[in-house]
């Protein structure tokens, strides 16, 4: 394996502009993210394995994983190996009769198989430089405040309102008066 870095799950979030869902990946030993679009269904169906929800009938996953087990044949990890054109691509790697065998698989649906199997995911170091995010490093972008926040007596709240107040304060107040057109 060689160049590849284990993360773990860090948080399954919800896009609020389009259908799709995010995996957040962490890496296991920095504060390295990286985040992977997936499916609706593939993120439920890592989020039911995350809180370990039991089905009453196996889900698509618990299907590939059992079929796994029937045939003796154990998964040993899952990897992120690469991101082409905005597509990252997974291998499931499974160890079957003493042969190690790289499957070649969606991220998600690894991802998927490697929360119910209970097995590491690893990512490319070449796929974390290109899409993984630091926070440190995206903090330092950001313009400091240009005045401290001001504690009212309600706890903070009037530093919130004085963007408010100045917009108040500027507004015509004989537009009221003024008719439709």
């Amino acid at each position: 394996m060689p160049d590849m870095v284990e993360v773990v799950i860090d948080s399954v979030r919800v896009s609020l502009m389009s259908p799709q869902r995010i995996v957040i990946l962490r890496q296991k030993d920095a504060e390295c993210y990286l985040p992977v679009w997936v499916g609706p269904y593939e993120a439920e169906a890592i989020t039911v394995a995350l809180q370990e929800v039991e089905m009453i009938r196996p889900l698509t996953h618990d299907l590939l994983r059992n079929v796994f087990t029937t045939f003796n044949a154990v998964i040993v990890r899952i990897e992120i190996v690469s991101l082409q054109d905005d597509i990252f691509f997974g291998s499931i790697i499974a160890e079957v009769n003493g042969k190690t065998t790289a499957i070649d698989s969606r991220p998600s649906d690894a991802i998927a198989l490697a929360v119910r199997a209970h097995v590491p995911i690893w990512v490319s170091q070449d796929v974390l430089d290109t899409a993984g995010i630091l926070p440190e490093r995206d903090m330092q972008t950001e313009e400091p405040p240009v005045s401290p926040p001001v504690e009212g007596p309600e706890g903070g709240a009037k530093d919130r309102l004085e963007v408010f107040e100045d917009f108040l304060k500027k507004l015509d107040k004989g537009d009221k008066e003024k008719p439709n057109n």
